[in-house]
């Protein structure tokens, strides 16, 4: 039976396959951010020094991002439910670990751990919504909740962790993660149908798999390493040599071998390359916002860690309405690049209101409208880039292609919080060292006044940031409207919708 004659009929337990995704997505985006306020108690607790602190983040983030492509991988070998279900229960014990952690060697080693198991889980969770939802319409409203819990999850985790840290203690940011695991983990084993006839079973290639992970560690690394030790540092130059040659090698390798872990084909096509690069971009810009906006609202305006949380509330809902009401009801009208486009444009907007930051800055009359435009932009963006990630893709590399997603999420948001932070850090000293005569008069107001510059030095280069995000989106991605179908030709108009492309995964000939 030929591919276009065999249509596969949709799984009628889909939807609900989609709540329990929807949970376990929800569950890993969240803990990248809940720690981060838990993180001063935690440090207290178990006497861990300034020095090693930032390991409780750079561990999760160095195994998340170095095994994403391997957990991919995994997902098309071994079956993306087993995988998925695998990597919510090997997340609930790591969880579990980190928050009966005794000294700070148990912490760093549970929040690795959480980085490996959350490797595996997240492209199997977004390569089962490619798989299973293959009507036009319906993946674009799949994805629409998909993509507005992956931009609003890390706001999520602000919010739920200083909720967490206030009422309870720290060690509840870790242990909230198990009742989320083990509802996903049963319903995903209950619920989904992974279709047939599409794994990958190819032998593993573990060259690729090595210098892959070494080469992501080795970037992942470096920014965190630049933003405490700086550029100029020996070992961060170091890494940055090392990701470099280790990645090229990588690409070399995969160019080679017969059953590549990353084929070139997933990357080379305009469209995922497109979503890759320019999602990675806006990430970067959106989690040096999380981390300015957090310290700005507590430590400027003297925000509790609780009311810091709910601060961040305009962004989420504006990043829900961008995803469902927006992107989800227009995917199916116009190409995605009139959405994702104008949607990181609309995000640059807001960020350029928070330029305007002083520290008696109204947070009614300049910082939410920011975050309203932010959510709305990023959310509407979101959306059509989770479903073209696996646009075109064949079913057998649809784990390595929302691996990809993941790796270019991950890789932002390690190189946005160090980026952004070290150009924050360098133009606070700079703002001190001009003001040295405030300094001697009011130190604390100085001190101030050199942070908030430093955040809207920064933001200005986020701003930048979207701004290059959306011309890559417009330029490079020419898929068009998902009900599309094949091109008729004779349009003329050159627009995206006039090519034969369409969001589905191709169908699998039985």
């Amino acid at each position: 039976m030929s591919k276009t004659a065999d249509i596969r009929l949709p799984d009628p337990s889909r939807w609900k396959a989609l709540a329990f995704i929807a949970l376990a997505q929800l569950m890993v985006v969240l803990d990248a951010t809940i720690v981060n306020i838990a993180l001063p108690h935690a440090q207290t607790a178990l006497g861990i020094s300034d020095a090693n602190k930032q390991w409780v983040i750079t561990a999760y983030a160095l195994a998340f991002g170095g095994l994403l492509l391997f957990g991919g991988r995994i997902a098309d070998l071994w079956g993306r439910k087993r995988t998925f279900v695998v990597g919510l229960i090997g997340f609930a014990l790591a969880s579990a670990l980190g928050g009966a952690a005794q000294n700070q060697g148990m912490l760093f080693g549970s929040r690795a751990l959480q980085g490996v198991f959350g490797a595996l889980l997240a492209p199997a969770a977004l390569s089962l919504l490619a798989v299973m939802f293959t009507d036009a319409k319906e993946r674009a409203k799949a994805f629409g909740i998909y993509g507005a819990i992956a931009g609003g999850g890390g706001a999520v985790g602000l919010i739920l962790g200083g909720f967490l840290t206030q009422a309870l203690n720290w060690r509840w940011t870790f242990f909230v993660n198990i009742p989320f695991a083990i509802i996903a983990a049963a319903g995903a084993y209950f619920v989904i149908r992974e279709p047939a006839g599409s794994r990958n079973r190819s032998s593993l290639d573990v060259p690729g798999v090595v210098l892959s992970a070494l080469g992501l560690v080795s970037l992942v690394y470096g920014f965190t390493r630049a933003e405490s030790a700086g550029w100029s540092d020996g070992l961060t130059i170091g890494m940055f040599v090392a990701s470099g040659v280790l990645l090229l090698s990588f690409v070399l390798t995969e160019s080679r071998v017969k059953s590549p872990l990353l084929p070139l084909r997933v990357l080379m096509d305009r469209n995922r390359g497109g979503v890759y690069l320019s999602l990675g971009l806006a990430v970067i810009a959106m989690f040096g916002l999380f981390l300015f906006l957090t310290y700005y609202l507590q430590v400027v305006k003297g925000y509790s860690p609780i009311r810091t949380g709910f601060a961040f509330l305009p962004m989420i809902a504006g990043m829900i309405t961008g995803s469902t009401q927006i992107g989800a009801r227009l995917m199916t009208r116009v190409p995605a690049r009139k959405l994702m486009g104008p949607g990181f444009l609309t995000a640059a907007v807001g960020m350029l209101l928070l330029t305007q930051l002083e520290i008696g800055s109204s947070y009614v009359g300049l910082i939410l409208p920011a975050q309203v435009l932010l959510g709305l932009g990023m959310g509407t963006a979101f959306m059509p880039a989770m479903s073209l990630a696996t646009h075109g893709v064949e079913p057998r590399d649809s784990g390595v292609a929302s691996a990809m997603v993941n790796t270019s999420q991950q890789v932002g948001g390690a190189i946005g919080t160090a980026l952004l932070n070290t150009i924050a850090a360098s133009a606070a000293t700079a703002y001190a060292s001009s003001h040295a005569a405030l300094g001697a008069k009011n130190p604390e107001l100085l001190k101030l006044q050199s942070m908030v510059h430093g955040f809207t030095g920064a933001i200005w280069w986020a701003v930048g940031i979207l701004v290059v995000a959306s011309a890559i989106a417009v330029t490079f991605i020419n898929a068009g409207r998902p009900s599309a179908g094949p091109a008729t030709g004779g349009s003329g108009s050159g627009d995206a919708s006039s090519v034969e492309d369409e969001f589905r995964i191709p169908v699998v000939a039985h």
